[in-house]
């Protein structure tokens, strides 16, 4: 296989939590263009059939199913629907969908905080395990958690100077993140016996019309003096869900212009 033929995903089945979002959208572009027959799934279907539709549209093989992260039996009805409609098989995992927790601050009843860890934590379990437990049984797999440079990093409070943003309040979405950090290192050590491969994208800050102050000191925390765009996940997303990535697993790749290695 020349190296260029390694990136292909043709014949690969993949599925993709969430799907609509603002990485989400080009993860689900990426995979299809690449060749895969790409699920994506969440609890707005009919948000997710837009996006679809417009993947059909250019050609390419991706279906919408429904899926709510908070539910056992939402979570195993994908599994089975997804078996069922791709031969038994899935070759690619990206977990994606993530709750944004709307906490104000860290005074709050544990079922609030819970609600939160319920879809970032316990539901990354659990579909994790089922679908790996399929990759296991195929002898291989790639399993893609999407985290944040905020699981690697604290706040820096500079970047909201002048502006009327303020950070997140609450911690639990640094702490989910940083927490999906170190799954991704244990189940990378429970599969790889099977050759299924798993592996983290952390994501920096999408530019998305913020206040131009936040704007210029974000860019500037940066190597690369900008805020990340609608393309540059893509090829990473192929990378590790292609065979060009054989060798890697149990690592964080961060996606952020440079914004951690300062």
């Amino acid at each position: 296989m020349g190296v260029l033929e390694s990136f292909s995903l043709a014949g690969k089945v993949a599925v993709v939590t969430g799907g609509a979002g603002l990485y989400g959208r080009q993860i689900v572009a990426a995979l299809a263009e690449a060749g895969a027959k790409t699920f994506i799934a969440a609890r707005d279907v009919a948000k997710l059939e837009a996006v679809a539709a417009e993947e059909r549209a250019r050609g390419f093989d991706v279906t919408a199913l429904p899926l709510d992260l908070s539910l056992d039996a939402s979570i195993e009805a994908l599994h089975r629907e997804v078996l069922a409609r791709a031969g038994g098989r899935c070759d690619i995992l990206v977990n994606n969908a993530v709750t944004r927790s709307a906490l104000d601050g860290w005074g709050n009843d544990l079922d609030a905080f819970d609600k939160s860890l319920r879809v970032n934590a316990s539901a990354l379990f659990k579909i994790t395990h089922l679908f790996g437990t399929t990759m296991r049984a195929q002898k291989s797999g790639s399993v893609i958690n999407i985290g944040s440079m905020m699981g690697m990093v604290g706040v820096e409070m500079a970047n909201y100077a002048g502006t009327d943003m303020t950070p997140n309040p609450s911690p639990i979405y640094h702490y989910e993140k940083g927490g999906m950090l170190n799954f991704t290192r244990w189940a990378a050590s429970i599969l790889g016996a099977d050759n299924v491969r798993v592996n983290c994208l952390s994501p920096g800050g999408f530019f998305n019309n913020q206040p131009a102050p936040f704007v210029k000191a974000y860019s500037e925390r940066t190597q690369l003096g900008r805020m990340a765009n609608d393309t540059d996940l893509k090829g990473a997303i192929v990378f590790l869900a292609s065979d060009a990535s054989v060798y890697v697993t149990g690592t964080n790749i961060p996606i952020d212009g440079g914004y951690t290695a300062k």
